[in-house]
């Protein structure tokens, strides 16, 4: 009879290698910790990034709850200072959308990556997987700058085992009409691209975190 059922084991993990998989991501609670650019800046109900990525989700037969925790005008510090009541002990994965801010105000990038390697260390400590977003400085700050600001968020993704995408605006910056008047912040349809963008790497988030 122990053979029997050994037998039947082993052959059901055969025939169905990704059944579990499928149902990994089931039940999960996703915080995405941000600022203006995905908190759904001057956008209305179901137009902001964690919105949009919901509803994509939920088509692709996820069960996960998205969870806005962006704030406009947040710099990396403000997400530090709020990381433990953001990111409550019932969540499972988290996307860290955090930088722009600190970079239009000029702060010190050394300033900034302290920030963002405090938030992934502290949530990497808790077992919380994380996809980490990338930003990039805007020219007239100058290359020291850049040099300096650039590759803070693919290093601290890599320094904590992170996911990693490489740029939140791809595919959005610098069109028209993809963004609001202000020609920074993305409007419903840019979202709809960067949530189109990103969804192979949430995806693979969420995969993590299912099977962590």
């Amino acid at each position: 009879m122990r053979s029997k059922l050994y037998q039947f084991s082993v052959y059901f993990f055969l025939i169905f290698p990704f059944s579990l998989s499928a149902y990994a991501a089931d039940g999960l609670k996703l915080v995405v910790l941000g600022d203006s650019l995905s908190a759904g800046y001057q956008l209305a109900p179901g137009g902001s990034f964690p919105s949009q990525l919901q509803n994509a989700l939920t088509e692709g037969g996820y069960d996960v709850e998205v969870v806005n925790a962006g704030v406009s005008g947040d710099t990396s510090s403000g997400g530090l200072s709020r990381l433990d009541w953001s990111v409550g002990p019932d969540v499972d994965a988290v996307i860290v959308e955090l930088g722009a801010n600190d970079m239009l105000r000029g702060i010190s990038p050394e300033l900034t990556r302290k920030n963002i390697s405090e938030i992934a260390t502290r949530l990497k400590e808790r077992g919380v997987e994380m996809l980490i977003t990338g930003m990039i400085a805007q020219s007239n700050l100058g290359e020291d700058y850049s040099a300096a600001f650039d590759p803070i968020f693919a290093e601290v993704a890599t320094e904590n085992e992170a996911l990693f995408y490489p740029f939140f605006l791809e595919g959005v910056a610098l069109k028209p009409e993809l963004n609001l008047a202000d020609g920074m912040h993305p409007n419903a349809e840019g979202v709809s691209v960067i949530v189109q963008n990103m969804l192979p790497k949430v995806e693979e988030l969420l995969e993590r975190a299912g099977s962590s």
